[in-house]
């Protein structure tokens, strides 16, 4: 999962064209699924935008992910502010997508990487990271925000758990077909 490998291969697609253009694509489209939110509490929220950073990170892997992270999210800070800007919710954009390259470029991918990432993006990122910027930056405490952060990440993780699988069950096939993920990779559970 850490191998020097990995890294200097997605390093090296930050000077593909290509792959340049895909990563174009992707940032447009987290940006715009990003926007589209269900607020759930004061800053927690319920978004999508996981499945488009799911599949980047297949793609393009964790070292291209971190400058795709940044990218996306300072672009939708731009476009579509829901608050002031501050840097470590863009630290925890690049995060998550580098996790996701972590877990799921130039490898098999299985329901138990895509469970293992969402897992960590869920508590490390979104809930330990996530509820220190949110004390950082408004009214209440690091407690109030973690403990409403792990029940609403909590709640969620085997549903989007479920949905990465399902996504990732039709997506491998076209992926394997345009060359951009590794012919081994396999579908993750077949749904027939």
């Amino acid at each position: 999962m850490f191998r020097k490998e990995m890294w200097l291969k997605s390093a090296s697609n930050l000077k593909s064209t290509k792959y340049l253009a895909i990563m174009a694509i992707f940032i447009a489209l987290r940006v715009v699924v990003n926007s589209m939110f269900i607020p759930v509490a004061e800053n927690l929220r319920i978004s999508v935008s996981f499945i488009v950073s799911a599949i980047e990170g297949s793609i393009i892997g964790p070292a291209a992910g971190l400058v795709s992270g940044m990218i996306s999210d300072l672009i939708g800070v731009m476009l579509f502010p829901t608050g002031p800007f501050f840097i470590g919710y863009t630290i925890t954009a690049m995060l998550a997508a580098m996790i996701w390259g972590l877990f799921l470029y130039d490898q098999k991918i299985t329901v138990l990487k895509l469970a293992g990432a969402k897992f960590v993006i869920n508590y490390f990122v979104n809930v330990l990271m996530g509820s220190l910027w949110s004390s950082m930056l408004y009214s209440k405490g690091y407690i109030f925000y973690a403990t409403n952060s792990l029940i609403k990440n909590s709640v969620l993780l085997p549903i989007e758990i479920l949905i990465l699988v399902a996504v990732f069950s039709v997506m491998i096939p076209i992926l394997k077909r345009r060359n951009l993920i590794r012919e081994e990779n396999s579908v993750p559970i077949p749904f027939k």
